[in-house]
């Protein structure tokens, strides 16, 4: 029987959350009231179902989203997600029917890219995804930091640290992660639906514990960063405090709020270990340490992976340090966005047209969001043979083009 891949329906979304489920391993029982939370939130035109018969056996999912970009600026990207293929029928060129229809449709809209967090690594490349950004996760040993804990949790710099709840981290939260968006490329925005559910409102997927939160305001009380974290209840055989604090979200915009923040973390009593949850690649918490090899690396991964869509928007949403122009030949086997372009760029602005003039480098689709976020060296990627040196020293050009001082980082997963 043929499979028959569309947009699920209001009466199909019951089966399309148990299909969704399966694929992630997850207990396959859906309640009403899950659905009738979930549906509200969901574009079904967006959101498509492989059909065996009356069985569904695969998911994707499509929704508008807005990513940051070097120097401040945003692009519109069309955000995929609970993408699954059921185990009886892998292999069947389903994801690559879904995938294809969702692009075409991303195309026709005008998103400049598409993004999604890739469960595994070799799956998304073949479709003109890479990995934008990349995140680290660290586990702190408070008794060997070196932190003096009377001071930890009282900022030096005039700020203060304050306790507070869901309420008003759901009101303060927004505008300190839109300030994070400005500093720092990769961040992709949060609905208000996200903020409702990452502070426990609404049906959750995993039994929910209602975290601590704490706010950094700054000397003149400006809200400047603030953390959700929880904690467990351990003790060892001699009656002493184990406990593990671990974030569940620290935005934090100033140098100032982020060292606050993990001072005031390392300095909770009975907490013995931090786990920080998912931080930039680059993040200063092993050094706001006076012994940095108090935290040790847990995680070092992708996180989200971009596919451009359209070339010129990408480049000329983003500043550039330096004045140059290159000439990029960009291969696309799906037909969205390949071509040659010239790119010319200086700190005062930004031009990106088609041209036919020779190239200076020549790469396929999937490397260009990996540069153009600045996460990646173009010297390296000519060393690893993914990126053609077509112009002696192109490539170095192009990494004093492309190159952010801050990596990117993407703190969410949608």
């Amino acid at each position: 029987m043929t499979v028959d891949v569309r947009a699920v329906t209001e009466s199909d979304f019951p089966d399309w959350q148990r299909a969704l489920r399966t694929g992630f391993l997850r207990p396959p029982v859906v309640t009403d009231a899950e659905v009738a939370d979930r549906l509200p939130h969901v574009d079904l035109a967006r959101t498509l179902g492989a059909f065996d018969g009356d069985r569904l056996v695969a998911t994707f999912r499509s929704f508008r989203q807005e990513v940051s970009t070097v120097g401040g600026g945003s692009l519109t990207a069309d955000a995929i997600t609970q993408v699954t293929v059921s185990p009886t029928h892998r292999r069947r060129g389903l994801l690559s029917r879904m995938m294809t229809a969702d692009l075409a449709a991303a195309k026709e809209r005008g998103d400049a890219i598409a993004t999604l967090i890739a469960a595994e690594y070799p799956i998304y490349g073949r479709y003109g995804f890479g990995p934008a950004t990349w995140c680290s996760e660290w586990s702190v040993d408070v008794r060997r930091t070196g932190l003096d804990p009377r001071r930890s949790g009282r900022p030096e710099d005039g700020g203060r640290i304050d306790l507070t709840d869901a309420d008003e981290i759901r009101k303060i939260g927004p505008e300190t992660h839109r300030r994070l968006a400005g500093v720092r490329a990769g961040v992709t925005d949060r609905s208000p639906r996200d903020w409702e559910v990452g502070t426990g409102l609404g049906v959750q997927s995993d039994p929910w514990r209602e975290p601590f939160y704490a706010v950094y305001r700054s000397e003149s009380g400006e809200v400047e960063g603030f953390v959700g974290y929880t904690s467990d209840d351990k003790w060892d055989d001699a009656k002493q405090p184990m406990n593990t604090a671990t974030v569940r979200d620290l935005i934090a915009v100033t140098p100032a709020a982020e060292r606050a923040l993990w001072h005031y973390l390392c300095s909770v009593d009975w907490i013995t270990t931090v786990r920080s949850g998912y931080r930039a690649p680059d993040d200063t918490l092993p050094l706001l340490l006076p012994d940095p090899r108090a935290a040790k690396l847990l995680t070092y991964a992708d996180m989200l992976w971009v596919r451009v869509l359209d070339v010129v928007r990408v480049l000329e949403s983003r500043t550039y340090p330096v004045t140059d122009g290159l000439v990029l030949d960009l291969r696309d086997g799906d037909g969205f966005a390949g071509g040659r372009y010239r790119l010319d760029a200086s700190p005062d602005g930004v031009s990106c047209v088609p041209t036919d003039e020779s190239a200076d480098l020549a790469f396929d689709i999937a490397e260009l969001g990996v540069l153009a976020f600045g996460d990646e060296s173009a010297v390296r990627l000519t060393r690893l043979g993914r990126v053609e040196e077509l112009t002696a020293g192109a490539a170095a050009r192009a990494d004093l083009l492309f190159r952010t001082p801050l990596r990117p980082f993407s703190p969410d997963i949608f």
